[in-house]
């Protein structure tokens, strides 16, 4: 099969996916300040790519939100967020480890919202679930709650972690929910 029906046959999984996901959204008792919805996204790139034995490595990390909904902030449209990390003794095995985790959002309008919280992540029949649940600690909605959901394909993660090869960059849609408590 060439790349091109393997790229869209996991596009189209993924957006199956995620309309299932998007019913099983926990109901929250505060009002949603922001939501952003796909085709919000995120890009990583690993170098040199991730193998299964740990080792040095450069994380470039590109994140797009938007369309992106506020009612308490009407010229709120879109956001991104824009990282480069370099990180000891990272696997492909790592990437699946629960951990604390923060990044810092800067929006349309620019402010931004800086996160902090937990990153669990699910491997599953090639697919690839990140969710991050926490609070917004600093900027535009401080004291809020997130609920951020990264989904996609990742067949070349299934394979690094049976030792069968590399990680050189992986792709996913994603969901933000900021809630007001």
């Amino acid at each position: 099969m060439s790349r091109h029906r393997i790229r869209t046959a996991a596009a189209g999984a993924i957006i199956l996916i995620l309309a299932l996901l998007g019913s099983a959204t926990p109901a929250s008792a505060g009002t949603l300040d922001v939501t952003c919805t796909p085709p919000s996204s995120v890009a990583v790139t690993y170098d040199p790519p991730l193998t299964a034995s740990p080792q040095t490595v450069t994380s470039t990390t590109n994140q797009q939100y938007g369309p992106c909904v506020s009612a308490s902030v009407p010229g709120l449209t879109s956001g991104s967020r824009f990282t480069v990390v370099t990180s000891s003794g990272l696997s492909c095995l790592e990437l699946l480890a629960a951990r604390p985790f923060g990044f810092t959002i800067t929006w349309n309008t620019g402010q931004t919202s800086t996160i902090s919280g937990n990153l669990v992540a699910n491997l599953s029949g090639g697919v690839l679930t990140v969710t991050v649940t926490g609070t917004v600690t600093s900027g535009l909605f401080a004291g809020d709650t997130v609920v951020q959901q990264q989904v996609g394909a990742a067949t070349d993660l299934t394979l690094c972690t049976l030792g069968q090869g590399t990680v050189s960059s992986h792709y996913g849609l994603v969901t933000l929910e900021i809630t007001s408590v």
